[in-house]
């Protein structure tokens, strides 16, 4: 289980390590998990391991959400202030997210009809 977790943490650091080589705006965990994809599409699978402890760490995300509840406790204040330009980023982030999304998947369908 620790060689799994082991790869899983190897990735995120070769996402890292390529973001900041080439200078990338991109996360370099998102680019670790694209590392990881590749080496479990060339593997043909997930391993057996690497399925128990990436459900392992699914059944305890919420522990992950701790840090952003204490960030929003100790800038509430702040956040009371500023409601309405962090309500409306919400919201139209939100909105563009649903429209990108529904024309991607529009796309797709008409590319598979084809």
């Amino acid at each position: 289980m620790l060689s799994y977790i082991t790869v899983l943490l190897g990735c995120q650091l070769a996402g890292e390590t390529i973001v900041r080589l080439l200078g990338i705006p991109i996360p370099g965990p998102v680019v670790g998990m694209v590392v990881l994809f590749l080496l479990l599409a060339i593997r043909g699978g997930v391993p057996e391991g690497l399925d128990k402890v990436g459900r392992a760490l699914l059944l305890n995300l919420s522990l992950l959400f701790v840090p952003a509840g204490v960030g929003v406790m100790v800038y509430l204040q702040r956040i009371a202030k500023e409601w309405l330009p962090i309500s409306a980023a919400l919201v139209i982030g939100t909105l563009i997210t649903i429209a990108v999304t529904g024309l991607a998947m529009s796309a797709l369908v008409k590319g598979r009809r084809q």
